[in-house]
């Protein structure tokens, strides 16, 4: 067998592949005499098929198998030994005059070759890195949500204040039926909390929906339709009052604290603050840490420039998949494609170059840390070492999850390097103000 590669340019070459008889006569040999002794023909015994027969039969079909093992063998071990960094796999070359008679049979295989080019971190223009705070509105917000949380309802006669109403929202026409609880300070419409006051139970009320609410998921919520719809709504609801309630505040003591983080964790409202604006800012954290990943990853896109073997990839994208594409097809999903390619090509190099590894005890350490924090989600905040390693090692035994965790330690690897060697300027915001700023 002979290996040849012709360089077409930087980016495309073609590899000539030349097999003798010799490369693979002895094994057709091999397992036609095996069919031979295995043939049922009818009017031979078993096993006395000639031999002419047998490959008359099967020689071209055993031919084409042990030529097409030996090219994909040859060929992935002629790649490595080469060190030729491919894009997709080897295309055949069509050749519509093959003859499988010949003593040599010529294949010939397109290649799309990674592009040479540097990757550099520290680009010129800064990347805002988010710090994001939680803020004394915040903070006192969540105090009270926790207070209200663990308050209890207090009865009363009409509509007062800042009081709870529940009720039935109906509007036949758009077939809206649904029992609901509204609290008067999530209504926005001036109108509708005018018409609600002094109400007692067993009035109606005809609210209108649209700016009834002060966010549109409340609407949702309240008449059981979906986001999508309930954003557009514009009708007369009737809301007959079933029930009235104020909600009284539970006094900040050590009780409270005692359920909320258990015995002496937090032992005044300043403790109990700081905790609060630490907890927060822990999740907030990972909001951050994904939007700076996000914006290292389009900057290094646009300042990384090189080209890609474009007319291969469609070529290869056209026949790769379970049903061949057209041409137009195969540029279109080539144009979707494009970006994450580059990027993962970006993404290579400056892990190869900054020699970042997912070790397998680091691995399993890190699904411990994962396994740990959702079962804090279910109030198990402290689960024993022996518990964690058994489950662990379940999750280690699973190869899409350990592929799935792979992918999110070499992320937080990633951007731990992005963090020293990346030009980023820290901006401290609100979480509202982070909002805003990052998604208008």
């Amino acid at each position: 067998m002979n290996i040849t590669k012709q360089q077409i340019d930087e980016l495309n070459a073609v590899v000539k592949v030349a097999i003798s008889k010799e490369d693979y006569q002895e094994k057709v040999d091999t397992i036609l005499k095996d069919y031979r002794k295995q043939a049922n023909i009818p009017g031979f015994r078993k096993g006395q098929v000639p031999l002419g027969l047998i490959k008359k039969q099967y020689g071209k079909a055993v031919l084409v198998d042990e030529v097409n093992k030996l090219l994909q063998d040859n060929l992935n071990k002629y790649l490595t030994e080469e060190k030729l960094d491919v894009l997709g796999n080897p295309l055949p070359k069509q050749q519509d005059d093959f003859d499988w008679d010949n003593d040599i049979l010529d294949f010939e295989f397109e290649l799309g070759l990674a592009p040479d080019f540097d990757v550099k971190l520290k680009t010129k223009k800064a990347i805002t890195h988010y710090k994001i705070v939680a803020d004394k509105k915040m903070i006192d917000e969540q105090v009270e949500r926790i207070q209200k949380q663990y308050g209890k309802m207090v009865a009363q006669t009409e509509v007062a204040g800042n009081h709870e109403v529940s009720g039935t929202f109906v509007n036949e026409e758009n077939e809206i039926n649904k029992k609901s609880t509204v609290e008067l300070d999530k209504i926005k419409s001036k109108k509708a909390l005018n018409a609600l006051k002094g109400k007692k139970v067993g009035d109606t009320v005809t609210l209108n929906t649209k700016g009834l609410f002060t966010e549109d998921y409340l609407l949702s919520a309240a008449l059981g339709i979906d986001r999508e719809k309930a954003e557009k709504l514009n009708i007369d609801v009737v809301f007959t009052i079933e029930e009235i309630n104020e909600r009284e505040l539970a006094e900040l003591n050590q009780e409270l604290f005692d359920k909320l983080f258990g015995q002496d964790e937090v032992k005044s409202e300043k403790e109990l603050k700081d905790r609060i604006k630490e907890d927060s800012e822990k999740q907030f954290e990972q909001q951050a840490e994904q939007k700076l990943l996000n914006d290292i990853t389009e900057r290094l896109i646009d300042s990384t420039k090189f080209d890609l073997p474009a007319e291969f990839l469609t070529k290869w994208i056209q026949v790769s998949g379970e049903n061949p594409l057209s041409n137009d097809e195969a540029k279109e999903e080539y144009d979707k494609s494009e970006k994450g390619l580059r990027y993962q090509l970006i993404e290579g190099k400056i892990i190869k170059e900054n020699d970042l590894q997912v070790q397998l005890e680091e691995l399993k350490e890190f699904a411990k840390g994962f396994i740990k924090s959702q079962m804090a989600q279910y109030g198990h905040l402290n689960p024993q070492e022996e518990e964690l390693e058994n489950i662990a090692m379940r999750v280690m035994g699973n190869q899409d999850e350990v592929k799935r965790l792979s992918e999110q330690l070499m992320s937080q690897k990633l951007l731990t390097l992005y963090k020293e060697k990346a030009n980023l300027k820290v901006k401290e915001v609100s979480y509202d103000n982070f909002i805003k700023e990052v998604y208008g």
